[in-house]
């Protein structure tokens, strides 16, 4: 499970560095593809196949299934941390998410998503309320 907020910053190579805590679990690779609301979504291997599985059966005849794996699957880029706990962003990626410089990386559960710092909390601030409004919604009697 990930959790928490960092704030690495990418260099101008267009690495950047995994947050301490998760290296181990991410050590052997992970899958890095376009998120909503222009984050990326990091995915340790297992999860990504996962979602591959829930995919491979979801029935191609579907117009919103097309369209979802060509976005998701295209855009992927699978990496495997260097020594130092850094990976590097595809540019395509880097560009779809904002990223320059300064980022935040969430922990989302199962994946990791990464964040322009000035485009994350735009969100978070735009989202506070909502967050409020939602739990009885989304979490019906468990919080």
């Amino acid at each position: 499970m990930f959790l928490g907020t960092h704030s690495p910053r990418l260099d101008e190579k267009g690495r950047l560095f995994l947050p301490a805590k998760y290296r181990d679990e991410l050590s052997g690779g992970l899958v890095i593809t376009k998120g909503q609301e222009r984050c990326l979504y990091a995915f340790p291997m297992g999860e990504f196949h996962r979602i591959t599985d829930a995919l491979r059966t979801a029935p191609v005849t579907a117009k919103a299934v097309r369209d979802y794996s060509r976005v998701f699957f295209a855009s992927a880029s699978d990496e495997v941390p260097d020594k130092q706990g850094r990976i590097t962003i595809p540019a395509g990626l880097r560009a779809y998410a904002g990223l320059e410089r300064d980022c935040v990386v969430i922990g989302a559960n199962t994946r990791l998503e990464i964040w322009d710092a000035a485009a994350w909390a735009a969100y978070e601030a735009d989202q506070e309320q909502a967050f409020s409004d939602l739990s009885e919604e989304v979490l019906p009697g468990v919080l």
